[in-house]
């Protein structure tokens, strides 16, 4: 029992190490982990993506068309004036270029006269006509001027400058959570120009200059020098909102992080960095208008399409090399990526991931992990993979209910890889225990049960456990007749061989029979039946063993497998007495608890070892008492007489084991068998044996030769018949 305990606490204390070392895994985060929990999100919204909606949002796109009629990248800036100019005319709420001007236009006419002027190095356009020439640049700051504008900065370490002041306003509320904010290392800024006809600067950067493949969320704001700057979605729609200020909202807790963005009437929930987690929708056709349909003819749809929108200008044409992935798994075009945080703003459909989602997912581990360690260690491995199967469906089922009702990113994966972790781990342990365990039953089984036996009782080891059980048994003794005189003639390595042949075929006799052999006592053995595990008929199989070694016994003597036929030598070959008793005894695992034997004792192991011994006294091989003979009573038996046991009270009767069943239905054995109940009837009554007796004898000689010595005996063992009181009346004399 304490053996088991061990183990079991052992098994727990093993499971419970896994599970905090995945909760340990969990706590660092590692990028493997995270990598999992982001493949988990994006399936959420490839299954569910955002639904599109009316949203006054509008993407100018300077596409591959575009480009065919308008000319290559970059186009004169002049062109952009005009695009800026059509896009005021028509109403657009909010004009945000997603492209860098941080140089002058080197296409402009005033730039190229200063270049051939460098070049030639003669003024060859002067005075008034040079004064005279379009800047391009100027031409576009008047449109920007005049437009509801935002222009870009890109966030660049390598760049030394940084944007002096935003155009908008920030106002903190809480604690300042500025340090929580990406910080800027450096930006590349537009013109100062053209910078300063804008109406709002923003950033254009998507991300924190991290090599990413797919793009899950954005900075919403940026800090440089304790200072504040948007980014081109929450400019653009400051911008249309009509609004001058920017609130961000620090923590409750005052940890300093982000809580969330308030831009107008919509205030928005962000990371602790103050990031917009994206919720994309599938591309959507009528967000985008070509930009050369912009420069051509003004038409009442195009018009439409434009008025009142915040427009967003910006390319999808590959050789501009402006594309994210996503995780819808297509590649868009950055200014799509802007347009889609302000339709997300819009549509007030947010994706957050607070500390306490974090904490449930851990305990959720823990708590399923300890389920799952339990139910494997009590109930077994099918009950645990059904509790991870039905845990992982109910983990699954919980993450998207939350998803798509509450825009909650609870992550399934991994609790559910943990799960499963646990529980291949707590198989793999459970499978060392029961291989250590099979090692230690072969051990003490294995030279001692047969193949299928053994195979039974490795199946119920949990039972083989120090101490014992009361058990119904069929107990066996056998001895070598006159080993003491073999052994004085024999050397000692002649006779452990002997020896070895000798047990090796008399245990195979016991074994295949289902029966344990118990132990070798020198020239002895001791066997019993129906222990460790049940075993049908076992008086009937004990029986069945001792005829077998009686036969085994016989070919081996006959083959003189022990080598005894040599010149000189007076043994004719060996030969065994068998005794057996079924009934009640004490059967277990008795010794110490790291070394024990598998044995039985009590009464009935105690009278069959006696019952052997009477093997001399009847002069006959195989002795069986009164309760096998009556629990398998189909064998050929004949009656022994009652014998005094030391330590019992009365006397307990005995039988000879002649032969098997086909034995008994024989008419001559059924001829002696008659005679042998009439002989033995008359001795109890207290007559004497005479003819009956050499009746017997006659017809034993063609049945057993053995049978002869035994009525030879028989002969002077009147005592043991004359104690039973016997009704005279019941004595038919032959």
């Amino acid at each position: 029992m304490r053996f088991r305990l061990g183990r079991r606490l052992a098994a727990t204390l093993f499971g419970l190490a896994i599970v905090l070392l995945l909760i340990a895994l969990r706590v660092a985060d590692p990028y493997p982990v995270q990598a999992l929990r982001n493949i988990a999100f994006d399936t959420y919204q490839r299954i569910s993506p955002r639904p599109h909606g009316d949203f006054p949002v509008r993407v100018v796109d300077i596409d591959e068309a575009s480009l065919a009629v308008i000319g290559q990248w970059p186009w004169p800036r002049d062109e952009l004036a005009r695009l800026a100019d059509r896009l005021t005319d028509m109403g657009a709420a909010a004009v945000a270029f997603d492209v860098l001007f941080p140089e002058a236009d080197r296409l402009s006419p005033v730039r190229l006269a200063e270049t051939l002027r460098d070049q030639a190095g003669a003024e060859l356009i002067g005075g008034e006509a040079a004064r005279l020439l379009p800047d391009f640049d100027a031409d576009f700051a008047r449109a920007l001027t005049r437009a509801p504008s935002i222009l870009g900065f890109s966030i660049s370490p390598a760049a030394t400058s940084l944007p002096q002041a935003a155009k908008a306003g920030f106002a903190i509320s809480g604690v300042d959570p500025t340090l929580s904010i990406p910080a800027m290392g450096g930006a590349v800024l537009p013109l100062p120009v053209l910078g300063d006809a804008a109406r709002g600067l923003g950033a254009l950067s998507l991300n924190n200059a991290d090599s990413i493949d797919v793009l899950r969320r954005v900075p919403l704001v940026w800090s440089s020098g304790g200072k504040l700057f948007p980014s081109l979605a929450i400019e653009a729609l400051r911008v249309a909102l009509g609004a001058q200020t920017v609130v961000v909202f620090g923590d409750s807790g005052g940890q300093g992080y982000v809580e969330s963005i308030r831009v107008g009437d919509y205030t928005i929930p962000t990371t602790a960095s103050g990031d917009l987690t994206l919720y994309y929708s599938r591309p959507n056709p009528d967000l985008y208008i070509s930009a050369k349909d912009i420069l051509g003819p003004v038409t009442p749809e195009i018009s439409s399409r434009v008025a009142g929108h915040i427009v967003l200008i910006g390319t999808s044409a590959s050789g501009l090399l402006d594309l994210q992935g996503t995780p819808l798994g297509d590649n868009v075009a950055g200014v799509s990526i802007h347009a889609q945080m302000i339709e997300q703003i819009l549509s007030s459909a947010y994706l957050v991931r607070t500390d306490w989602v974090s904490g449930l997912e851990l305990l959720v581990l823990l708590g399923a992990g300890m389920l799952t360690v339990a139910v494997v260690l009590f109930f077994g491995p099918l009950p645990g993979l059904l509790l991870v199967v039905a845990a992982g469906g109910a983990l699954a089922g919980f993450a998207w209910v939350q998803f798509s009702s509450y825009g909650v990113l609870f992550d399934p994966s991994f609790p559910l890889i943990g799960l499963l972790i646990t529980y291949t781990s707590m198989i793999f342990f459970k499978a060392q225990i029961t291989d250590a365990d099979r090692k230690r039953i072969r051990a003490a089984f294995g030279h001692y049960v047969a193949p299928t036996l053994l195979a039974q009782i490795e199946r119920s080891g949990d039972k083989l456990r120090l101490g014992g059980e009361l058990r119904d048994l069929s107990v066996m003794f056998a001895d070598v007749r006159n080993f003491t005189g073999i052994s004085e003639k024999i050397d000692p390595v002649r006779l452990v061989g002997m020896l070895n042949t000798l047990f090796n075929a008399l245990g195979n006799q016991i074994t295949t029979q289902s029966g344990t052999i118990d132990k070798f006592l020198g020239d002895a053995i001791m066997a019993f039946w129906n222990a460790p595990i049940d075993v049908e008929n076992h008086p009937q199989r004990a029986c069945e063993a001792a005829l077998g070694m009686r036969q085994v016994l016989g070919e081996l003597n006959a083959a003189d497998a022990f080598g005894l036929n040599v010149e000189g030598s007076t043994i004719e070959g060996l030969t065994i007495g068998i005794g057996i008793n079924t009934g009640e005894a004490l059967v277990g695992n008795m010794g110490h608890e790291t070394r024990f034997d598998y044995s039985c004792v009590g009464d009935t192991v105690n009278l069959a070892s006696r019952i052997e011994g009477v093997c001399k006294l009847v002069a006959f091989d195989i002795v069986v008492a009164e309760a096998t003979r009556a629990r398998a009573p189909g064998f050929a038996y004949l009656e022994a007489g009652d014998i005094q046991f030391k330590g019992k009270s009365s006397r307990e009767t005995v039988h000879i084991l002649v032969g098997d069943e086909t034995l008994a239905a024989r008419e001559d054995f059924q001829a002696l068998k008659a005679q042998h109940e009439r002989l033995i009837a008359r001795l109890r009554f207290g007559g004497t044996a005479g003819e009956l007796l050499d009746h017997c004898t006659r017809l034993s000689r063609e049945i057993e030769p053995q049978l002869g010595r035994f009525y030879q005996v028989l002969a002077t063992r009147a005592g043991d018949f004359s104690n039973r009181k016997t009704d005279p009346a019941a004595e038919v004399l032959g």
